[in-house]
């Protein structure tokens, strides 16, 4: 994956971070409890925030050679679509089997900013 790839993610997921939280706030706040709005919110605020990150890893790789970050990325990818994807499954089904996949999600950010730091770190 390039990094104008990883930047153009980037976008694509801000973009959707946004379009879902107006989409929960005002269309489906007459049809869902406040517990499954929070929980589209929390979904939202993370996919956002590593949105964010795509956005910079990507800005990054413009600039240097360092092939561990694209795999930070596409960690990063997979958390977006394991933890928020079924934050907002569960909120809009209440399929409490997606529940066990939020953590899946969850471990998959934690590994893509662990080896980003490290590949960062080891970057001369």
């Amino acid at each position: 994956m390039r990094a104008t790839k990883i930047i153009a993610l980037g976008c694509v997921f801000s973009a959707l971070s946004v379009m879902i939280g107006a989409f929960a706030a005002h269309g489906l706040k007459a049809h869902l409890s406040d517990y499954s709005l929070s929980i589209i919110r929390t979904g939202v605020q993370y996919q956002f925030w590593h949105s964010l990150a795509l956005l910079a890893l990507g800005s990054v790789l413009l600039r240097i050679d360092a092939p561990r970050l694209i795999l930070s990325a596409k960690l990063l990818v997979a958390g977006i679509v394991f933890f928020s994807g079924s934050l907002y499954g569960l909120a809009l089904t209440g399929a409490n089997w997606l529940g066990p996949i939020t953590p899946i999600g969850g471990v998959f950010f934690i590994a893509g900013w662990l080896i980003a730091a490290w590949s960062l770190w080891r970057h001369e």
